[in-house]
C-alpha cells in the first residue's frame, strides 16, 4: 500500500475502500472482508445510510484503531455551523469510534450558500481534537477559494468525480498549488464504457492486468487518491492488486488523452438538494 502525507502531516492511504450505493447490512460484510485483504481507509458518509454497518465491521475487526483511515460526511441538509456539530456527534456513534480520521463538507451546495459556515464548524472539531483532519468534496475551484479567503484551516482533500474520461485537470492543478490532494470517487466510472475502452484494454493486455487496475494504477500515478467501490470479493481483491506494475509515461499519457470532460454524476453547482432524501439508519 502506497500512503500519502496530507497537508497537516496526516499519513493516508492513496487506495482505500468505498460504500456509496452498499447498504447498511451488506457494509459490514463488504468492510469486514476489505479489512481483511488489507484495506486501512474505508470512505462512508452519513447520507449513504450504512455508518452503522461500517462500524460495525471496525469494531469486529482485529485491526488496531490506530491503523484505521476512516472518513465521512456531513450531508446538505445538515449544513450550517451548530448543526454541523450535531450531525458530527450522530456520525460518531453510529461509527461507534471516538474520532473519525477525515471529515467533508459532501457538497457545497451553493444556492444555500452555508458551505463556507459548514466548514468553520469542521475547523472547530479539528481544533477539539475529534477529527485529524478536514476536507472537502465536490467543490469547484470557485468554491475552494472562498474556503481559502475565509476560513484558516487549507482542506487536506478535495474528493471529486474522476475518471480517464473525466480527468479533472485543470481543478487538479489548482489543487495541487494548494497543496490540496484530489481524491477521486467514481474511479472507474461506476463501471461504466471507460472499462470497454479499446486503447486501455490494449494496455491492461500488456501487462496481463484488468482493465480496472490499469486505470487505478493510473490514478496512482498522478498522485490520486482513490476510494473503489465493490461488493464482490474478487473485485475487492484486484482492486487492491495494483502495486506491482507500473505504466510508462507515454501509456499515462494515452489514457489522460481520452479525457472528454464526461461527467456521471451532477455538476456541483447544480447539485443544491437540501432535504434529507431519507433517514439515517443506526
Amino acid at each position: 500500500m502506497n500512503n500519502v502525507t496530507l497537508n497537516n502531516g496526516i499519513s493516508m492511504p492513496q487506495l482505500g475502500f468505498g460504500v456509496w450505493k452498499v447498504d447498511n447490512n451488506q457494509a459490514e460484510e463488504a468492510v469486514t472482508y476489505a479489512l481483511n485483504t488489507g484495506y486501512r481507509s474505508i470512505d462512508t458518509a452519513m447520507i449513504y445510510q450504512n455508518e452503522g454497518g461500517v462500524g460495525k465491521a471496525i469494531a469486529a475487526s482485529s485491526v488496531p484503531r490506530e491503523e484505521l483511515f476512516i472518513t465521512t460526511k456531513v450531508w446538505n441538509a445538515d449544513q450550517g455551523y451548530e448543526s454541523t456539530i450535531n450531525a458530527f456527534e450522530q456520525s460518531l456513534e453510529r461509527l461507534g469510534l471516538d474520532y473519525v480520521d477525515l471529515y467533508l463538507v459532501h457538497w457545497p451546495t451553493p444556492k444555500f450558500d452555508k458551505y463556507v459556515e459548514t466548514y468553520k464548524a469542521l475547523e472547530k472539531l479539528y481544533h477539539d481534537g475529534r477529527v485529524k483532519a478536514i476536507g472537502v468534496c465536490n467543490f469547484e475551484i470557485e468554491h475552494l477559494e472562498r474556503i481559502l479567503d475565509e476560513c484558516d484551516v487549507v482542506p487536506v482533500l478535495n474528493q471529486v468525480e474522476c475518471h480517464p474520461y473525466l480527468a479533472q485537470t485543470e481543478l487538479k492543478a489548482f489543487c495541487e498549488k494548494h497543496d490540496i490532494y484530489l481524491e477521486a470517487w467514481s474511479p472507474l466510472d461506476s463501471g461504466g464504457e471507460v472499462l470497454q475502452d479499446e486503447q486501455i484494454k490494449a494496455i491492461a493486455s500488456s501487462y496481463n492486468k484488468s482493465v480496472a487496475q490499469v486505470i487505478l494504477r493510473w490514478h496512482l500515478q498522478n498522485k490520486t487518491i482513490v476510494i473503489p467501490k465493490s461488493v464482490t470479493p474478487s473485485r475487492i481483491e484486484e482492486n487492491l492488486d495494483v502495486f506491482d506494475f507500473e505504466l510508462t509515461p507515454d501509456e499515462v499519457n494515452v489514457i489522460h488523452a481520452l479525457d472528454r470532460g464526461q461527467r456521471r454524476g451532477t455538476h456541483p453547482n447544480e447539485m443544491n438538494k437540501f432535504q434529507p432524501l431519507y433517514q439515517p439508519k443506526s
